[in-house]
């Protein structure tokens, strides 16, 4: 249920993130309402409900065939890809 809230923030800000960005996770807050029958399709809404700065906070949302399955909100960072690349190869030296 998780994987398809953050597809559906990420399909939400895909084309307004510049092409050296992208968004990471930094905090999820779930609530997981009802289970979900074995071949049923779940979908997932977002809304973008906060900007500050680089962080951005969504509503998100999942359903199954008959019933909301799960709500809660979820926060990402825009990040400068190249940036983080560096930072992350850095880090790998010092293991």
């Amino acid at each position: 249920m998780i994987l398809f809230m953050e597809n559906a923030v990420l399909n939400a800000v895909r084309d307004y993130i510049e092409p050296d960005e992208s968004v990471v996770g930094t905090g999820i807050n779930l609530k997981h309402l009802a289970a979900t029958p074995v071949g049923q399709r779940v979908t997932a809404e977002a809304e973008l409900t906060k900007i500050d700065g680089r962080r951005l906070e969504f509503k998100v949302s999942a359903r199954d065939e008959n019933e909301q399955i799960g709500v809660g909100t979820h926060e990402r960072f825009i990040v400068d890809l190249p940036r983080l690349e560096q930072r992350l190869a850095a880090k790998s030296k010092r293991s």
